[in-house]
């Protein structure tokens, strides 16, 4: 993916959309144009209604352990930094990387284990990496022999080598929405990074108005893989489009960065591409990521949670790990910080999009199957406060986050305590949502009845019963009106 594996916080005015940078070179779009299609826009609402997802990085990359594509970037940053065992100079560093199509094998590749484990801890959407930066194809594309189903790669002889068709089938026959993350950019293509030039950045290495027979060429190449991953897949529900440097020129924010270094137009025809997808697969949610129009249908912040409600949709996309791809001994995420972190997005209105990396051998590592199972013990007893919400004022105040059904008639409050392990205390105190009549209550999880008054200022008083001591994460309140 993405651009820079760890982050540091960033800061959203409420429903501010606009001129905000994120320090990991990533903005919310201006200009935010709401879908027509009626069935683009039911296909939206269901999606928001599922909150939670699985992001899937995985590659040849794998292998080095390393930030997916971004070593191949001749960008002097500390995280694509090449380790010499990999390669003296860059051109043999970018043929050993390459080489390393040749000893792909990940023979413990079974999609049902990760679809029944996250199914489990309430994820109902993936997104996967059909082909990142790099150039190559986890989907048997006929555009290119640099895939996982090419005979130079040792998986292509396992009937599952087409991975992307099997964690699509495998992942819709569980009831999942399908996601194709799929790169603009393709480093790996002569008509992207023409031979005769050497790369300078992660841009195309030459002017496509000076030589618009070699632009035009891998327009066609976008295009045709495109239109293979949306015909040749089964029902597809979000098209994923990352490398948003690829855009028109004149839609660069000069006030984000990583935009500035675009010297030249990259104009892929979204228009093209976009009706296609749709003739193909009507309905399907488009994410031309931070290239703001009728192509994102929805914004995509990084690796953080905007500290407020937006009034558009949106899902972060957070690592379990520190790293978007497969790094052995990753710092994996407690199950108390991703429910904390899911929380939080939710309560400001938004969807959240967690990425798990596959290692080299086809799997994840056994930890992310530990946190899978404490994620899903917490979720059974309090999923009715999570899926088919929205976000409500006041959305969040001090520990207390809100939800809202979409019948208006339940309000789910959540009460965290991020200092330490959650322990739930004896009694809890917060506003009611203005014009909102609770009538009953209770705590998901406990059986005890539970003692609730309203207080001065249109607030609520809870006091918890012994029981409390049980609750694990978080308290869950519901309240009826």
């Amino acid at each position: 993916m993405l651009v820079i594996p760890k982050i540091k916080p960033f800061l959203l005015s409420s429903f501010l959309i606009s001129s905000v940078v994120f320090s990991q070179a990533h903005n919310v779009s201006d200009g935010y144009q709401k879908p027509t299609d009626p069935l683009v826009v039911q296909n939206l609402d269901q999606w928001q209604d599922m909150k939670f997802g699985l992001f899937m990085h995985w590659g040849t990359y794998s292998q080095w352990g390393i930030v997916e594509s971004w070593s191949l970037c001749p960008e002097d940053e500390s995280w694509t930094q090449r380790k010499p065992e990999h390669g003296k100079t860059y051109d043999e560093y970018v043929k050993n990387y390459e080489n390393l199509q040749t000893t792909f094998n990940p023979t413990q590749f079974n999609p049902q284990k990760w679809a029944d484990a996250v199914k489990k801890a309430g994820m109902k959407y993936v997104v996967f990496t059909t082909k990142h930066h790099d150039g190559f194809a986890m989907f048997d594309t006929q555009q290119s022999d640099y895939k996982i189903t090419s005979p130079k790669t040792p998986f292509s002889k396992n009937p599952k080598s087409d991975v992307t068709k099997e964690v699509f089938n495998t992942f819709r026959k569980e009831g999942f929405k399908i996601g194709a993350y799929f790169s603009k950019p393709d480093w790996y293509s002569d008509d992207y990074w023409w031979p005769y030039f050497p790369p300078k950045d992660r841009n195309v290495n030459y002017d496509p108005k000076k030589y618009p027979e070699r632009w035009e060429n891998f327009k066609k190449f976008t295009f045709n893989q495109l239109n293979e991953i949306t015909s040749n897949y089964g029902k597809i529900d979000i098209l994923w489009l990352d490398g948003g440097w690829v855009r028109p020129f004149h839609t660069i924010d000069p006030k984000v960065e990583w935009q500035r270094t675009i010297k030249v137009e990259q104009d892929i025809d979204m228009d093209k591409i976009g009706t296609m997808a749709r003739k193909n697969q009507p309905g399907i949610i488009i994410v031309d990521r931070t290239v703001p129009g009728k192509w994102e249908n929805y914004v995509t912040p990084e690796q953080a949670v905007p500290e407020h409600a937006l009034p558009i949709p949106w899902e972060s996309c957070i690592t379990m790990g520190d790293s978007f791809s497969y790094i052995p001994n990753d710092n994996y995420k407690t199950s108390q910080k991703i429910i904390e972190t899911l929380v939080k997005i939710i309560s400001r209105g938004g969807n959240y999009l967690m990425n798990i990396a596959p290692g080299p051998n086809g799997d994840y590592d056994p930890i992310v199957y530990e946190r899978l199972q404490q994620i899903s013990g917490w979720m059974n007893k309090n999923q009715s406060a999570v899926f088919a919400t929205r976000a409500i004022a006041p959305y969040h105040e001090g520990n207390y986050y809100y939800t809202q059904s979409k019948d208006h008639h339940t309000v789910n409050v959540f009460h965290l305590d991020e200092q330490s392990e959650y322990k739930a205390p004896e009694v809890l105190t917060f506003s009611i949502p203005v014009n909102f009549k609770p009538k009953s209550l209770k705590i998901l999880g406990l059986s005890s009845k539970i003692q609730w008054k309203k207080t001065a200022g249109d607030a609520l008083e809870i006091k918890l019963p012994e029981e409390r001591k049980n609750l694990k994460y978080a308290t869950v309140i519901q309240i009826i009106q």
